[in-house]
């Protein structure tokens, strides 16, 4: 695993995010982006931008995928060694017909407290300007969270944006290829733009937590709540889903 610019915790604090390069092999990205193809095979109802933890919480594969433990490592430098998954979600953008993300802060979405979580984005196809990759405006998590209003006028992912002008003059693009990983604040000012073009842009975000960090919502334990590593602290958790062939998809190590 190659670091591309140096991420150290200095880096993250000035600018609210951070770039990993060569995390994940190309094998698993490779039955990674298979488990995506089969999700939108098994959901065919659903907006591929829209594979949530509600078709991925008996999972095994995901599971198994959020608890890699190079994707664990690089979160535990950001919020310690207990770790837990809050939630994660394939936003994965099909050519010519993927919707925008509008500009947000993750927090204000987000059943937290503290709001002590670090997001990593995991690229699961090449990500560039074309195909509609993740834009950041450096430094705007040292912002309070603002409020959201509604979207619904134009075709977008969440059905709303951040409530104040977003200087767009100011942005970044966070251009990856498949297997790298992106770390991000939860209150940073990001979003995508459509993809417009003949390529899929696919990523994986995963939400991971200290287990100081409580779960607020009220389904308990919370459905994507998975811990991963160390001491449980405040929360309940799901237990890890067991392979059925029948039900989930195959890959190595299924059995």
């Amino acid at each position: 695993m190659t670091l591309s610019p140096d991420p150290t915790l200095t880096d993250f604090d000035r600018d609210g995010y951070v770039i990993f390069r060569d995390v994940i092999d190309p094998d698993l990205i490779a039955e990674v982006s298979d488990h995506v193809d089969w999700l939108e095979q098994q959901h065919p109802d659903v907006r591929p931008e829209n594979l949530g933890h509600i078709y991925l919480r008996d999972d095994p594969f995901w599971v198994r995928l959020i608890s890699d433990d190079r994707l664990v490592d690089i979160a535990a430098r950001f919020i310690g060694d207990d770790v837990a998954l809050f939630a994660s979600h394939y936003i994965s953008k099909p050519p010519f017909t993927g919707r925008q993300v509008l500009w947000h802060q993750d927090s204000a979405f987000w059943p937290l407290e503290p709001m002590e979580v670090v997001t990593l984005w995991l690229a699961v196809d090449h990500s560039t300007p074309e195909n509609g990759c993740v834009r950041l405006i450096p430094g705007s998590h040292t912002l309070d969270t603002a409020a959201l209003r509604e979207r619904t006028d134009v075709e977008n992912v969440l059905g709303a944006e951040i409530a104040v002008d977003v200087d767009e003059s100011q942005a970044v693009d966070m251009v990856l290829k498949p297997g790298d990983v992106e770390v991000h604040h939860p209150k940073i000012v990001h979003g995508s733009n459509a993809n417009t073009s003949p390529n899929r842009r696919c990523g994986l975000t995963i939400r991971y937590i200290p287990t100081s960090t409580r779960i607020t919502a009220d389904e308990q334990p919370y459905p994507s709540a998975f811990l991963l590593r160390g001491d449980p602290g405040v929360n309940t958790y799901q237990p890890v889903p067991t392979f059925d062939p029948a039900r989930h998809f195959p890959h190595r190590g299924a059995a």
